[in-house]
Parts: structure tokens; sequence; C-alpha cells
């Protein structure tokens, strides 16, 4: 069976620790799409991590981590996080990567970087790692694929000094910055192909064995719907698709394969980056919500930036879990909240005078205000229980309140940092 697991809003909603509770029962997980921009934090028995382009299923020996042709692969960096995983005491994971994925390249880098300083004050709030440019290149085929590395080297050296042609109009001529050496981008590509060869695989042909085999196989979504490119809060975006129906294309299978979609529904919301966010809250109560939230506070995994706060936002997640085709909810983070005397949830957005409870595109949404209704408390801590029947009323009543206004199961509740605070429904 295939079962995907994404994000129902802004990322950060905590699929990593999710992903690597249900890696324990899976033969394979496989990361679709996205790049190094956002990571995934991991609590367990060998420590805290933040995986970055690495599925979060590598601490278990059983299972083979696949990095499919959705994926900007820088690979420096993909080398580097195994490294660091092996220097940690985690036994060296079982990794393929597909020939048909693409390379993220250090000009991809400088260009992210050089067009967020042009745009100044209107940038994207970009992570700086290259996806924008990265995936611009795919699309304009003159990206470089990982089969290429181990092809015709006249061939490759031709094609970089023709893509250096490309980028070096934007370089020389837009950003005023120094040219791109062909020679050197050539030499980078080799080095690259000793580094990733002892990963590259076929990966949809051993994808289509593992199904008729009848393994467990784990799609891992970065960020969440409110960033897919499609259907997000466009243009302040990522670049590849954040849905679950991606995961067919991303991986290499077929989409009627994919059976079960565990959306991961954070119990308050928080995003890293600009764009429309109507349940934002700011000041003190914002940066209180902050320093408690997550596994040690809210701060980007990747950048370390302070992230944007808010209520549950039961409009953007309703849609979030829509667009996703959400069969199961995983709501996290909820020991978090024990510290209010009552829990704001936004039920609906003002627009106009009138009430919305359908969620809008960008240009309405970025005039809309929330409208809330209020729960009370519980006001104790939570961590350490395991029955759903336990918990506090109060902690109970949000929970349904929750599942009633996104209109999808709420399975599983979060309610710690470690791989065994979890409580199933």
């Amino acid at each position: 069976m295939v079962r995907a697991i994404v994000g129902a809003n802004w990322g950060d909603e905590g699929k990593g620790k999710i992903t690597d509770m249900l890696a324990k029962e899976s033969d394979i997980v496989i990361r679709f799409q996205g790049g190094s921009n956002a990571g995934h934090t991991i609590i367990n028995n060998y420590g805290k991590f933040a995986l970055h382009l690495l599925p979060s299923g590598v601490f278990y020996n059983h299972t083979t981590s696949i990095i499919g042709n959705g994926v900007a692969l820088n690979i420096p960096y993909l080398i580097k996080e195994i490294h660091s995983l092996e220097e940690k005491g985690v036994p060296t994971p079982h990794i393929l990567v597909s020939d048909r994925a693409q390379i993220l390249m250090p000009y991809h880098i400088l260009q992210d970087t050089y067009e967020e300083a042009r745009l100044a004050g209107k940038s994207f709030g970009s992570t700086k790692s290259g996806i924008a440019p990265f995936y611009s290149d795919k699309f304009a085929k003159i990206g470089f694929q990982v089969s290429e590395l181990f092809g015709d080297e006249d061939a490759l050296k031709e094609k970089a000094e023709r893509v250096c042609t490309i980028k070096n109009a934007l370089f020389v001529h837009l950003y005023h910055q120094e040219a791109l050496d062909p020679q050197k981008v050539f030499e980078e590509l080799i080095s690259y192909r000793e580094m990733i060869r002892p990963y590259v695989c076929d990966v949809s042909a051993y994808l289509y064995q593992a199904l008729r085999e009848g393994k467990n196989i784990l799609l891992e979504g970065q960020l969440g719907s409110l960033k897919d490119p499609d259907h997000g809060i466009y243009p302040m975006v990522t670049s590849s698709s954040t849905l679950a129906a991606y995961g067919a294309i991303g991986a290499g299978i077929p989409p009627y394969e994919i059976k079960e979609i565990t959306t991961v529904v954070k119990a308050y919301s928080s995003a890293v980056g600009a764009g429309a966010f109507v349940s934002e809250i700011f000041g003190e109560e914002a940066n209180e919500l902050r320093v408690r939230g997550g596994d040690g506070g809210e701060f980007g995994a990747t950048t370390g930036r302070p992230r944007r706060m808010g209520w549950f936002d039961a409009v953007a997640t309703r849609y979030g879990c829509r667009i996703q085709g959400t069969t199961e909810v995983a709501l996290t983070v909820i020991d978090v909240l024990g510290y209010l005397d009552q829990l704001p949830i936004c039920v609906g957005y003002e627009y106009n005078g009138e009430i919305l409870t359908d969620f809008p595109t960008t240009s309405i949404l970025e005039k809309c205000k929330p409208v809330y209704e209020y729960l009370p408390g519980w006001k104790c801590e939570i961590r350490g229980i395991r029955r759903y029947e336990d918990l506090p009323e109060n902690c109970r009543r949000y929970v349904e309140r929750i599942e009633e206004l996104i209109g999808v199961p709420i399975k599983m509740v979060s309610n710690g940092p470690g791989r065994e605070d979890i409580i199933y429904r």
C-alpha cells in the first residue's frame, strides 16, 4: 500500500515526526518534491535532527529511503547530511536516488540570493537555497539530470557552456555580478558523479517491483497545501507541488496506488516567509506562542528565522485538506496550548462586509480579516497522556470542534515532540 504524508497549511506542521513514526511500519520512504529549503525536525533515541533532503525514514534499518525525481537534488548537501547522521551514531541508511532527479547547482543558490536582493522589500522571503531558479531551469529544459553525469562528457561540457551563456546574461547585466565560468561548472558536475554514484537507481522500476511485491510505501511531502504553486497563496509559494497527487509523479508510481493520504495539521498556525496569513497574531501574544511552540520554539529548521504565528485557521485548513484529498488527519503540538485561558479558532473571513467560509484567491485573501469563535482552555499539562479519553474535557472539545470544522477524521493527536508522544483515536 502507498500512503502519502503531506501538510495542510504553510508547512512546519510536524510532518517529520509523523513520518518518522509511520516509517516503522514502512518498507520504503520517498521524498518526492522540494529541496533543502525546508527541514523536518525529528527527536528520537539518537538525538534531535533537522533533516532537509533525506526522507524521515532514515533512522530505521529495515527502510529504504528514496530521493525521487521531483526533488531539487543538492548533491554535496545530501552527502553532508548522510555523514552527519553517521557521526551521531545513526546506522548508515539505505538510500537510493532517482537517475531522473535533477541537480541543484551552486549558481542556483547565487541566482536566488541575487534576485532576493534585487527585489528588496518586495522579495518572496526565499530561504536562498536556489529552489526557484532550479525549478525554473528544469521547466526551461536547461537543467542537469543525474543520468547526464554518467553520459558523454563532451556533451555535458557543451551543455554547461550553453547554460552559462544564458545565466551570464542575467548575472552580468541584471545583477551586475561576476560571470560564471563554464569550465568550473563542468568540473563541479564531474565531481558530483562520484559522490552520487553509489546511490543512483532507476527508481520508478524499483518501485514498480516493490508494488508488485506488496511493499508498504510512504510518500513524504515538504511544506503544505498553501505553499503549492497552483493551489496556494501564489506568488508567495514554493516552486514544486506540495500535494499528495504529485507524489505519484515525483516518485514515479501510478496515481491509483496512493490509498491513504495522512494530512498533518497544526493545533495553531505558523508560517515562514511572506504571504497572506489571515489569523496571524503579533507582539507579545505571538512571541509567547512562538517561544512555547514546536519542539523548542517556532523557528525555521533551515534558516532559524522566527516563524510568524497565528491561531488555528479552520478556513485554510479545511481547504488544505480538501485539495490534498485527505483521508485522515494527524493533529500536532496540541500540548503547547495548555497555558491559554481560551482558544481562538478562525471560522470565517470577513471580506467587504460578508463572511467567507471557502478559502479565496490571494488578491481577496490579503484583504480578509479573521472571524473567531472561542473555546475554553484546559490549563494543564497533557504530555504523557496516551489515551484520548484521558485528555481534559476542554482539550477533547477543541479537537472535536476542529474535526467538525475541517470535515475530516482526526485519527492521531500529537501531544509532545517525542516519537512516543502520540494518541490514536
